[in-house]
């Protein structure tokens, strides 16, 4: 798996203060993308277990609400084994830390099993997630007023249940 970008101090995708991981890989190519380059499978760097240990310890500080992954695709089949693992792991390190996860697939649809995009790690991923913002960018339904979304198809939901949040 390829990376764009590690944010350590974001506060535009989720709740409080966050660490983001880019990851590179989007087969959806909405139009008005806010970042084309990533689309790329290739873009950026490696993935590799000093870059996790980069994650994590970014994410120590107290004042770190959690952890927030988007792409690119973090769901397209080539980037979930890594990330199941990843996920898992800050969990597990971190285990009152929120991972917010931005998918343009559909949960319930793409991510069920039998959907489009499930694979043997697709239940881990979203075992480990907090929120789920879900649903392609739709430049004709982009809309700025929206917290956490780009365009007024996105939902945002508890992967567990489905259940869509109010934050």
């Amino acid at each position: 798996m390829y990376y764009g970008n590690i944010k350590n101090y974001d506060v535009a995708n989720g709740l409080g203060v966050r660490v983001s991981l880019f990851v590179s890989g989007c087969r959806n190519h909405c139009e008005g993308c806010f970042q084309p380059e990533t689309w790329d499978f290739k873009y950026g760097k490696p993935f590799t277990k000093q870059t996790e240990q980069e994650l994590l310890d970014m994410l120590k500080p107290d004042y770190i609400a959690g952890f927030t992954c988007l792409g690119g695709e973090p769901f397209e089949p080539e980037n979930q084994e890594v990330l199941a693992g990843l996920f898992r792991t800050i969990k597990e390190t971190y285990p009152k830390k929120t991972i917010w996860c931005y998918t343009g697939y559909r949960w319930g649809e793409d991510l069920a099993e039998g959907g489009s995009k499930y694979t043997p790690y697709t239940d881990s991923m979203l075992n480990d997630i907090d929120v789920l913002v879900d649903g392609r960018f739709v430049m004709e339904q982009k809309d700025i007023t929206l917290h956490f979304r780009g365009s007024r198809n996105q939902r945002i939901l508890n992967p567990k249940t489905g259940e869509i949040l109010d934050v």
